[in-house]
């Protein structure tokens, strides 16, 4: 998935442009065909007299008869508006209880509505005094109701070739997709416009717009439509991402907390201690955003993994993007990425931490190359930390999958010439604790063996040193254990799970230029 989350704006661009396009052809396409049909009327009518002009019946109207179609074309007029205003409110509110009551909202302020309707009601107003104009047989007289009545026509004309093409809008605009994007524009609108005493008012819309954008992601997980949910998922990174080179040109008052978002519900329960944390590094959005987050992560765990990855996906981008230019931000994403494994074990969902640690690792290989390794070093401090909590409280493969991930990041370091390889190195041999049950005695040894693949890694390089570490700290393991960890990487050959999976790799699987220097590093124990 792109970073810079474009992939919905420019749907949502394609589907405007197709949807202008469709209505403009729709719109003059109706109106060459009937003035077609009237001048094929008009010539039928004359065949016996030859062709003539489609308007020559205007000058054998009389007053009255003009007026009188005047008020009937008021009529039509009015009776086609009140049946687009009802179908038009059906589908908006319909829209919003399922989604987001700020559709509506977003609807009464859209302009074309204003523009649509208002011509409906011109016409209709129009048509109405051109019917009480008093009439007249006398040609020179009735100037005014026959020109009245062709300027109503006319109106009317427009009006009826308008249905089309508004219904059209009206369904676009209510798509959910769409509305997503618009409340992001929304809120990056607002932010642009804070400015002075217009900062209070653009927080509370853009709190909005953040608070808008989660309803929309729950509803839709309610009633299953997971691509609607991760579409909110994703704005909402695309408005932290929208806010990040302009948080710097934001005036003080925008990031203080008082007022209207002292008293936000994902502020007002927060310790002072806490608080002041979020006011000494101005995130208050920041932490608003991924504080919602961890609720939809909290409440897709076991039911909608897609979404729960998604978030932690987006979280992973928006912490190493900003890695440079906003540190707070990478050092609250490690926050939050630590707070979606305490849920997701706490919730028992071995799977989501399973994905949630993917990303986590990734994150960590970021902060190394962009020059925080010291946050990359606290990051696999609580790789460690929660991979044994998971096998202490029932969920014993996550500390698997730790000490796999810890693997590709120490080699990450190793390879890019990080400082930081050798304390990784040293976190990544205390991962291992002493197996209780059956289940676990079976996780440790695949610790042993993500040691060995290690090991193995270091000896194709030529380094000796970091591989007899490694072996230092298995030296004393059970010889039935070394033996079953030494059979597994020789047996297995397909560097893919059997399995689908995001993930998809196969844990066990061992290269075969790496698999060569097996026999090497075993026979270390058999030299003891």
């Amino acid at each position: 998935m792109r970073g810079d989350h474009t992939g919905v704006s420019e749907a949502h661009r394609e589907s405007h442009h197709r949807l202008v396009w469709g209505s403009a052809v729709a719109f003059f396409g109706l109106l060459v065909l009937a003035g077609l049909l009237f001048s094929v009327g008009g010539w039928l009518a004359a065949a016996d007299e030859g062709v003539r002009s489609p308007l020559a019946w205007l000058r054998a109207l009389d007053g009255p008869t003009a007026t009188g179609h005047v008020a009937s074309a008021a009529e039509v007029v009015a009776g086609v508006l009140a049946v687009a205003i009802t179908v038009v409110a059906i589908v908006v509110e319909l829209a919003a209880t399922r989604y987001t009551h700020r559709i509506t909202q977003l609807f009464v302020r859209e302009p074309i509505n204003g523009l649509v309707l208002g011509f409906f009601v011109l016409t209709t107003i129009l048509c109405v005094w051109v019917s009480t104009t008093p009439g007249t047989t006398s040609p020179a007289e009735a100037l005014l109701p026959h020109a009245g009545l062709v300027l109503c026509m006319a109106m009317v004309t427009v009006c009826l070739l308008l249905i089309i093409p508004y219904f059209a809008f009206v369904f676009d605009f209510v798509a959910p997709v769409h509305v997503i994007a618009r409340i992001r524009r929304h809120a990056d609108r607002s932010v642009r416009g804070a400015r002075g005493g217009r900062a209070r008012r653009a927080r509370r819309n853009v709190i909005g717009a953040v608070d808008e954008l989660q309803d929309v992601a729950h509803g839709a997980r309610q009633h299953s439509d997971r691509s609607i949910s991760m579409a909110a998922v994703d704005a909402l990174a695309g408005v932290l991402r929208d806010y990040q080179p302009r948080r710097t040109e934001l005036p003080e008052s925008w990031f203080r907390v008082d007022g209207d978002l002292a008293r936000d519900p994902d502020f007002v329960s927060m310790d002072r201690v806490a608080m002041a944390g979020v006011v000494e590094d101005k995130t208050w959005l920041e932490t608003k955003i991924l504080r919602q987050y961890l609720a939809i992560f909290t409440e897709s765990l076991g039911n909608a993994r897609d979404i729960s990855n998604l978030v932690a996906l987006d979280t992973r981008q928006v912490g190493i993007e900003a890695v440079r230019e906003h540190p707070a931000l990478s050092e609250l994403c490690i926050r939050f990425f630590n707070s979606y494994l305490r849920a997701a074990i706490n919730a028992g969902d071995q799977r989501s931490a399973y994905y949630v640690l993917q990303q986590y690792r990734i994150l960590c290989e970021g902060l190394l190359a962009g020059g925080r390794g010291d946050l990359a070093l606290e990051v696999a401090g609580h790789f460690r930390f929660y991979g044994q909590l998971g096998y202490t409280q029932g969920l014993p493969f996550l500390l698997e999958v730790v000490a796999y991930d810890l693997t590709l990041v120490v080699e990450y370091a190793v390879e890019a010439g990080h400082p930081e390889a050798d304390p990784l190195l040293t976190l990544f041999l205390e991962v291992d604790r002493e197996s209780e049950t059956p289940e676990q005695e079976e996780r440790l040894r695949e610790v042993r063996r993500a040691q060995v693949q290690l090991a193995t890694f270091f000896l194709e390089r030529g380094e000796e040193v970091p591989a007899r570490r490694i072996f230092a700290d298995m030296e004393h393991e059970r010889p039935e254990r070394i033996a079953a960890v030494r059979e597994k990487l020789r047996s297995e050959v397909h560097a893919q799970y059997w399995e689908f999976t995001d993930r998809g790799i196969n844990f066990g699987y061992l290269p075969p230029d790496r698999r060569a220097h097996l026999d090497e590093f075993f026979s270390w124990f058999a030299a003891r």
